[in-house]
Order: C-alpha cells, then structure tokens, then sequence
C-alpha cells in the first residue's frame, strides 16, 4: 500500500474513534474504545511527523511508540470479557475466533517492535507495516461504520 495511503486511512481510523465514544453505557466497551482512541492519538503523531505535518521530535515519536506497544500489550485483557453496547464497534469474531484475534494483535506487536523512529522516513516505512496491521485486524474484527 501506498505510504500516503496508509497514513491517510490511519489518521482516518483515529478521527472516527472520537465519535464512537458518544452514548456508550457498558465500561469493559468505553474501556476498549478509550484504548483504540489512544493508539489512533499516538499513531497520529507518527503518522504527522512522517508526512512533515508536524516537526519531527525523536523523544515524541518515541513516546507515541512505547505507549502503542502498551495499548496493544491491554488488547488481550480488554476484550476477554464479551462486554457489547449498542455504539460498540467489535464483530462476535472476537469471541468466536480467539485464536485468529490473538494473532492479530501478533502481527501489531511485530510491526510495532519492527519500528524505527530515527527519522521521519523511518517512521513513513514503519507505517505501512503498523497500517497493515490495523486493516488487517478491522477487516475481521470490526464492524465498519
């Protein structure tokens, strides 16, 4: 996929999680969406700083990397419970494919341990393989909106 491409659906993914947060009721289902909201904040920031939209600082990249790698380390835990709301955006897959769900979040833990944040051309390749990732996990696992 085209680098502009990925960053763009990326940037994308985390401007729809703040509206999803509106009238939510279950806990475990406001919990998991505050923990996609923060990984979509954190890929913003690497996602702008690869495209030159904002400076590139190696300590913030650096940040928004360690606290993806935390977001995606909770994913797990998050969804182990069956918790639904009407505003959830998770498939029964989740449930129903255990195995498959793990390894998604594999695959995430891989692309994000694979990153570089040197430079703002390091973090654009990394992003193809972070917004891999991500649509891979969506395409099974939730439900587009």
């Amino acid at each position: 996929m085209r680098p502009i491409l990925t960053i763009a659906l990326t940037l994308g993914f985390a401007a729809t999680a703040a509206l999803a947060h509106v009238g939510v009721k279950d806990p475990q289902v406001m919990a998991r969406m505050n923990g996609m909201k923060a990984m979509g904040d954190d890929l913003k920031t690497l996602g702008q700083m690869a495209r030159g939209l904002i400076p590139f600082d190696e300590a913030a990249a650096n940040a928004a990397l360690v606290s993806l790698k935390a977001e995606n380390d909770r994913i797990p835990a998050l969804f182990a419970p069956e918790a639904t709301d009407p505003k959830s955006e998770a498939l029964p897959a989740i449930w129903s494919d255990p195995d498959g769900f793990a390894q998604r979040t594999t695959e995430m833990a891989a692309a994000l341990n694979a990153t570089r944040t040197s430079s703002p051309a390091d973090i654009a390749a990394s992003m193809r393989a972070i917004g891999a990732a991500c649509s891979a996990c969506h395409e099974d696992y939730r439900i587009e909106k």
